[in-house]
């Protein structure tokens, strides 16, 4: 004995137990944690760790004597002096290292900054004063209803007023709370925004059987929806579905009781008068006053270098001075003197090339089908109050690096009026809410004024995807168009392309010649790089959304259209974007900054290139990247993150939506389109453009309105052995060919379809009016088709 108890003295109950649970560990760890206690919190102590004397003196007591047994041999001192020697040498090594690393660091200057964890070179061309008048046009434009944060590396001296937030006080932590690198900061901005009223939306007995369209005019709050649903705070995505659900009245008639929801509302309507709400007030902050002696993040300072901390890119010029436009106003819908706000007109874009297939032709129907076209009434009323979205599709005639002759428009437009799957949304009912668009990229690229002027200098690696370029020669783009120009005739769309520079070309010429993906072997590569590329321009030079063709809308987006802020969403577990869904506004200042910053780097529009850009200069709060379980629902599942909870329907893979696994088959018929991932606002099935939503059906099954484009479908499937002509006689009444479960892709194809043959429903519980379907249109659609000139199996598809 030793003269000392020989009980363990805790300071507390959670201290012994942690120890307890650590003792395995007491000698193989440096630290052991001591609890302190708070002044004036009595329920609560500091952790603070320690050194933990047991691992460098192993047989010492807690008073720190070392006890050798009087029994112990010499060989036993012998080892213990050594592994004592050695675990002192080890820690004095890696203190050294630690020093070594920081000494380093501080000598790197005062103009670089290098964000921890990234190899990758930067890419910013911006100077501070660029990207400060960039935030505060993007603020004051009504871009940015949130209350987040504008990062500190902004270095903003003054809060921007922003009129897309109501007045409100700001919650400002004491000086003496704040880090000292934002003390001469602001990081808020002024809230002079109307009123913001959230609402219970939800349907009321007896209509309970369809859920109500959404409020004209409504907003998604962003900030509430990352609350509930950012994968970074550990939000699953079939919680994140059911507050999308719950507070947009999703769930009409099958509300179940529960505790107060209030905080699950999530949509709002801005009031115009908002007089009673109070105003920010900076007087809280201490006066900016010099800079000189205030430290910037990682011990830089603003009075050293106006652009300390922003490492820009190296052996390129850096943008002179950014120019914008003016800013815009913000103005709620209660305002406007009509529903559609001019600022932010209501499009979808959509881009494809090759031929038109069941893949565009599903998400065409799926917008009829969710969104408030109006198209079940023969006239869209005059004094409508909501604002009637338009579907612009864009279509590349031939590969991506197609050079179109002066009668491509035309021939699209022949090649659409053929084809089974594009022919019935010519219908003269569709005139006002689809438009079917021509992509040429050079007028494309010579719309953007940031770019117009310079962009021909990249044009030999204009399909640079990632860093990773495909390089068209000119001389042979030259020879071909010319030879197909003498074959095809004059009327004919030059199709075929030069191949690509490279050592194997065969293997390049196939992949510049290709239109659209035929396998998982055989993919379309060109014209996915191209679309990287034709979402920021057709975005920035008309506004609107922008979907991937393998997109299917899933309810109306009124109040996504009503956030006025840019967006796309998170590339699954990273924090990366995901741009099949992007939003931006025409001519703004985030796609200024976008369009010169690729212009700067090989014109990359790559979703993992754009994420640095916007990384790399702080401004990734101007393109918010929403939880991917608004529009990509599976995505985390199928890389194997949150199965322990997974929503419904549960994919493992992508390919789950086309064959569903036969364990959960009943579900796609049992639920329907309602058991969909209800709640999302879409569903991305990532590509498998080879894949027929439905086998067994597999032509568009629209009715007796468009029954040619059927017949000519069948045709085709028959010429090509994959349908035999008793099936197609029997019109898909032969069970036998057909799946006794079917499918969730084919189960949301035949919904579509049904609306449209005024068998069912939209999601508004509208049917379609006896007009549509007994051929009320067919003289305009005469009248129409004579003016253009092409009778015959055009007019035929409307009877």
């Amino acid at each position: 004995m030793n003269g000392m108890s020989d009980l363990p003295n805790h300071s507390s109950a959670v201290e012994e137990k942690l120890l307890q649970k650590s003792h395995a560990s007491l000698y193989t760890s440096w630290t052991r944690p001591l609890y302190l206690p708070i002044p004036g919190v009595r329920t609560r102590r500091l952790r603070v760790l320690v050194p933990n004397l047991s691992f460098f003196f192993p047989n010492s007591n807690s008073r720190g004597s070392i006890i050798i047994g009087n029994n112990a041999n010499p060989v036993s001192r012998i080892m213990l002096v050594k592994r004592r020697r050695t675990s002192l040498l080890a820690v004095l090594a890696t203190v050294a290292v630690f020093f070594t690393f920081v000494t380093l660091l501080r000598k790197r200057g005062s103009t670089v900054w290098v964000d921890e964890g990234s190899n990758e070179p930067t890419t910013l061309v911006f100077h501070r004063k660029d990207l400060q008048k960039i935030w505060e046009w993007e603020i004051e434009s009504g871009h940015y209803p949130s209350y987040a944060n504008i990062p500190v590396q902004i270095g903003l001296k003054k809060a921007p007023v922003n009129p897309a937030v109501p007045k409100k006080a700001p919650k400002i932590k004491p000086t003496r709370y704040r880090p000292p690198n934002a003390r001469d900061v602001i990081t808020d901005t002024t809230g002079a925004g109307p009123k913001r009223v959230y609402l219970d939306i939800q349907s009321h007995p007896p209509d309970v059987a369809y859920p109500p369209r959404p409020v004209p005019g409504s907003v998604a709050d962003m900030d509430e929806i990352m609350r509930h649903c950012d994968f970074t705070q550990n939000k699953y995505v079939r919680d994140c579905l059911e507050v999308l659900r719950i507070g947009g009245g999703l769930d009409n008639g099958d509300r179940l009781r529960r505790a107060n929801l209030n905080d699950w509302k999530y949509i709002y309507i801005e009031e115009p008068d908002n007089t009673t709400q109070t105003t920010h007030n900076y007087d809280h902050y201490d006066s900016p006053g010099t800079t000189a002696n205030i430290p910037h993040p990682k011990g830089l300072r603003f009075s050293d270098d106006p652009d300390a901390g922003l490492s820009m890119k190296l052996n390129v010029e850096p943008e002179l001075q950014v120019t914008l436009g003016s800013t815009l106003e913000h103005r709620p819908t209660s305002t406007l003197s009509e529903p559609c706000d001019p600022e932010n007109p209501r499009l979808y874009h959509m881009f494809w090339t090759g031929p038109f297939t069941d893949k565009p032709y599903l998400a065409i129907l799926s917008f009829l089908f969710t969104q408030n076209t109006g198209i079940h009434m023969s006239k869209w009323p005059s004094d409508a109050k909501v604002c009637r979205p338009q579907f612009w599709l864009w279509i590349n005639p031939g590969p991506a690096a197609a050079v179109p002759n002066p009668n491509a428009l035309h021939d699209m437009y022949e090649q659409l009026k053929s084809n089974p799957w594009a022919s019935p949304f010519l219908h003269p009912r569709f005139d006002d809410v689809i438009k079917f668009k021509m992509w040429n990229t050079t007028e494309q690229l010579d719309g953007i004024d940031e770019i117009k002027d310079e962009w021909r200098a990249l044009q030999d690696s204009l399909f640079n995807s990632g860093g990773h370029i495909i390089s068209v020669s000119q001389k042979k783009k030259k020879a071909a168009s010319s030879t197909l120009a003498q074959t095809a005739g004059a009327n004919a769309t030059v199709a075929a392309v030069p191949g690509a520079t490279g050592s194997d070309d065969v293997e390049d010429d196939d992949l510049t010649n290709r239109t659209g993906s035929k396998s998982s072997s055989s993919y379309d590569r060109l014209s996915v790089i191209l679309s990287d590329m034709a979402r920021f321009v057709l975005c920035h030079r008309f506004g609107g959304v922008y979907l991937d063709a393998d997109t299917i809308l899933l309810r109306d987006w009124e109040e996504i259209w009503g956030w006025k802020g840019a967006f796309a969403y998170r590339w699954s577990r990273l924090p990366k974007y995901n741009t099949a869904v992007l939003r931006m506004h025409k001519k703004s200042a985030l796609g200024t900054f976008l369009f010169r910053t690729a212009l700067k780097n090989g014109l990359d529009f790559h979703p993992m290139t754009v994420s640095r850009y916007t990384a790399d200069a702080h401004l990734e709060g101007l393109l918010l990247r929403l939880p991917d379980a608004l529009f990509d629902s599976a995505w985390l599942n199928t890389e194997n993150y949150q199965r322990e909870r997974p929503p419904q329907p549960y994919f493992t893979e992508f390919g789950d939506f086309f064959d569903t696994p036969v364990q959960n088959s009943a579900a796609p018929q049992a639920l329907g389109f309602r058991g969909f991932f209800r709640g999302a606002y879409s569903y991305h099935f990532h590509n498998f453009w080879w894949k027929p939503f439905d086998p067994a059906r597999n032509w568009p099954d629209l009715g007796s309105r468009f029954k040619a484009g059927e017949d000519k479908a069948k045709a085709t499937l028959v010429k090509e052995g994959k349908l035999t002509a008793a099936e197609a006689e029997a019109n898909g009444r032969d069970l036998s060919s057909d799946k006794r479960d079917l499918d969730w892709s084919a189960v949301l194809k035949r919904t579509f379809e049904a609306y449209l043959r005024g068998e069912r429903p939209n999601i508004g519980g509208k049917m379609m009016d006896e007009e549509m379907l007994s051929g009320g249109y067919a003289i305009i659609a005469i009248i129409r088709l004579l003016v253009e000139g092409s009778w015959g199996e055009g007019v035929a598809q409307f009877f």
